[in-house]
């Protein structure tokens, strides 16, 4: 049996099956409402219940309060609804919606700039589309049914090529594989593009960038966009790892902050090695030190969710920056979709 959803204050409508979340329906039909990680665990789909009966699934504390859920919100990753529902949210633009596709890739390349950090080359089919923004990720889908997600490092382009950045968590399914066994010419199975956290082409702001770790992944996907489109628009990356080595790429962001006149690269430690001479500290506390009032900035960032949530609350406190002006990706591990759950 179907259950009809509807998204205001738009009034878009779309069914949803029994099995399935809204989320999932929307994705499956070409819906723009936003999400992150799909998996209850970073908030990035919260919206608010108008109407209707539905069941949320289990989910993180710090993806939707207690207080949250109270005031009517809900997580369209984890909402199943249970008759006609009507929730309101923002809606990505029609336009900005790309079709989600499974499709074989073969592993072209691995490097590794740090000890724990791989840098996956993907050959796409020849004969197959995969669009997506610079921003968006894919997800591996593993012998056992089970995914693991990881957003596009390259931006789109002609050649069928996809470009990401996988951190080794020892244990792990899928990372154990990268580091251990995954040869070149293997064959991967996967599906995309998938996410909300993308460049927004109507606004002229300036840019922050805002990147921890192997965040930079989108933020370099994103960076490649706007070089190649031309940019203009003043732009600076910040950049924060505990040490040196995970600064894993900093060649190529001081390269492209040489080349591109509109780019400005700062990266900082929070443990920093005995001969780093750049700034320490949080990443986000930096931003705050040199922009203290964001209010005409546009920021995207990607990495821990503990960096994300810190960024969001006091850029919005302390900085004067809109909410509807700050985007972003927190990479959620397994170990985080396990954690404390409301």
């Amino acid at each position: 049996m179907s259950r009809t959803v509807t998204v205001m204050p738009a009034g878009h409508r779309f069914e949803v099956d029994d099995e399935e979340t809204v989320l999932a329906a929307a994705i499956r039909q070409g819906v723009g409402l936003p999400y992150g990680c799909q998996d209850g665990a970073c908030g990035s789909c919260k919206c608010r219940w108008v109407s209707g009966a539905f069941e949320l699934a289990a989910h993180q504390a710090k993806a939707l309060s207690a207080e949250e859920r109270h005031a009517g919100m809900v997580l369209t990753c984890r909402m199943h609804a249970l008759g006609d529902v009507v929730i309101e949210c923002a809606e990505l633009p029609a336009a900005d919606m790309f079709p989600v596709r499974k499709m074989p890739c073969r592993v072209q390349q691995i490097e590794f700039p740090a000890s724990d950090v791989a840098v996956l080359h993907l050959q796409l089919p020849a004969n197959e589309s995969f669009r997506y923004h610079a921003g968006q990720y894919l997800q591996f889908i593993l012998r056992d049914g089970s995914r693991r997600s990881y957003s596009m490092a390259n931006a789109p382009g002609a050649q069928p090529l996809v470009q990401l950045h996988i951190r080794h968590m020892p244990g792990g399914k899928f990372t154990d594989q990268v580091f251990g066994t995954l040869k070149v010419r293997d064959i991967l199975r996967m599906e995309g593009p998938f996410g909300s956290f993308y460049l927004r082409s109507d606004s002229e702001r300036p840019l922050l960038l805002l990147a921890s770790g192997t965040g930079l992944a989108p933020i370099k996907a994103m960076l490649e966009q706007l070089r190649d489109a031309g940019n203009t628009r003043p732009t600076r990356l910040y950049w924060g790892a505990r040490k040196r080595a995970d600064l894993y790429l900093l060649d190529w962001a001081r390269e492209q902050a040489a080349q591109c006149p509109w780019l400005d690269l700062v990266a900082v430690l929070s443990e920093p090695d005995s001969d780093w001479s750049g700034r320490t500290g949080l990443v986000h506390r930096a931003v705050m030190e040199d922009l203290p009032d964001l209010s005409a900035w546009d920021v995207y960032a990607c990495g821990s969710p503990l960096m994300v949530e810190a960024a969001r609350g006091d850029f919005s406190a302390r900085c004067g920056l809109p909410a509807e002006q700050f985007h972003a990706d927190a990479f959620t591990s397994e170990a985080d979709k396990a954690g404390p759950q409301a």
